[in-house]
């Protein structure tokens, strides 16, 4: 198995006429954010009958296509019988979170595109490129390429042709699309005609952001999508247990080798439409592969590692305070989590609950998406 990150769209639009492939520098964003100064948040501590929000408060009702997550303690990580387990899932840390509301399932084309008319919002990877702006990020002297490549657009996944022995070097099935977009998963001559009830896809953070601004929702932390994904099974591997021979009745993945030939046993080759396959304890869909889900937390190598070493409980911690990433020092990326269509065995095994990837903010992908949550408080304040 195989570390999966995801570059900047720069980066792979500059790479994409063979001048040059790093990682990512930071786009230009709508949304700011505020990160403090140090590599960590402090974990708070807590002793051993620290209090959770496990029920629906009175007065408090289940919004409209939301279920409702009870809070629990529970160890966030990897599972001690997980050979699939990558090091930046572990070692595994004691956390409890509130309870609190999340999608049923993954934002649909349906949703966005109500969003998009009823804001005007233009994703990503539907803006237009600033050259200006993207040399800041790239190295001194690099030559501007021609006009005709700089160009909106997303990536796209390619199937292999033959066995692909290096599974480090993702150029071999990722490509820059132009006039890729949500409006155009596949590229400027496909269409979410017939697919409104599909994931949305090619959502940078950004992206995700606003329709969470205009929802009234936000984005979950890595502790609260981890705790939806396990409902009653915290120690298990997968949402379902830990029979991985199930996978083809529970989730959308790669079967067969990857990335030539997917054996499509599970019913699809790509993304499936949500509720295609059986909701967990919670009610949820669609929490192990389809398309990977956007979280607010920063992806920061040693998080796992600085949280578990002062061995204290973390109430409704967010993750890292800034984010590093070990293979690129100045990768600016947050945390994504449930894996995808394209996760195999023996590429990264993402349908697994602890499985965490990193992606940068500016990123879209054929495989990217996300669902929101909502706190007892912003339902308490929506009724008001």
């Amino acid at each position: 198995m195989k570390y999966h990150f995801f570059q900047s769209k720069y980066w792979v639009i500059v790479w994409s006429i063979a001048l040059f492939f790093f990682a990512c520098r930071d786009p230009k964003q709508n949304a700011k954010e505020n990160v403090k100064e140090g590599e960590l948040k402090e974990p708070q501590e807590e002793n051993a009958h620290t209090t959770v929000i496990k029920t629906i408060p009175g007065g408090v009702d289940t919004p409209a296509g939301m279920v409702w997550i009870p809070g629990a303690m529970f160890d966030q990580g990897a599972v001690a019988q997980d050979q699939m387990a990558m090091g930046h899932e572990k070692p595994s840390f004691q956390v409890a979170v509130d309870g609190f509301f999340m999608d049923e399932t993954e934002v649909t084309n349906a949703k966005f595109e109500k969003f998009v008319k009823e804001t005007g919002y233009l994703t990503v990877a539907e803006r237009e490129i600033d050259w200006e702006e993207m040399k800041k990020q790239l190295p001194e002297g690099t030559p501007k390429p021609h006009d005709s490549i700089l160009q909106p657009g997303s990536l796209t996944f390619k199937k292999s042709k033959s066995s692909v022995p290096n599974l480090y070097d993702f150029s071999q099935w990722w490509q820059w699309t132009i006039g890729a977009s949500w409006k155009h998963p596949a590229g400027p001559n496909s269409s979410i005609k017939g697919k409104e009830n599909h994931p949305v896809v090619h959502i940078a953070y950004e992206d995700a952001l606003a329709y969470c601004e205009w929802a009234g929702r936000r984005l979950p932390t890595e502790a609260e999508w981890e705790l939806a994904a396990r409902g009653n099974r915290k120690d298990k591997i997968f949402f379902w247990g830990d029979d991985q021979d199930l996978l083809g009745n529970q989730a959308n993945t790669w079967e067969g080798e990857f990335p030539v030939m997917n054996t499509q046993q599970d019913g699809f080759e790509r993304r499936a439409p949500v509720k295609s396959y059986p909701p967990n304890d919670f009610g949820l869909y669609d929490m192990a592969g389809n398309v990977w889900e956007w979280t607010g937390d920063w992806y920061n190598t040693n998080y796992y590692n600085e949280v578990s070493s002062k061995k204290q409980l973390l109430k409704n911690p967010k993750g890292a305070a800034k984010p590093f990433n070990e293979r690129d020092r100045y990768a600016k990326e947050k945390v994504m989590k449930g894996g995808s269509f394209l996760c195999s065995e023996s590429y990264c095994a993402s349908y697994r609950v602890s499985a965490r990837m990193a992606t940068s903010l500016d990123s879209s992908l054929e495989h990217l998406g996300f669902r929101t949550v909502a706190s007892v408080d912003m339902v308490k304040a929506e009724k008001n």
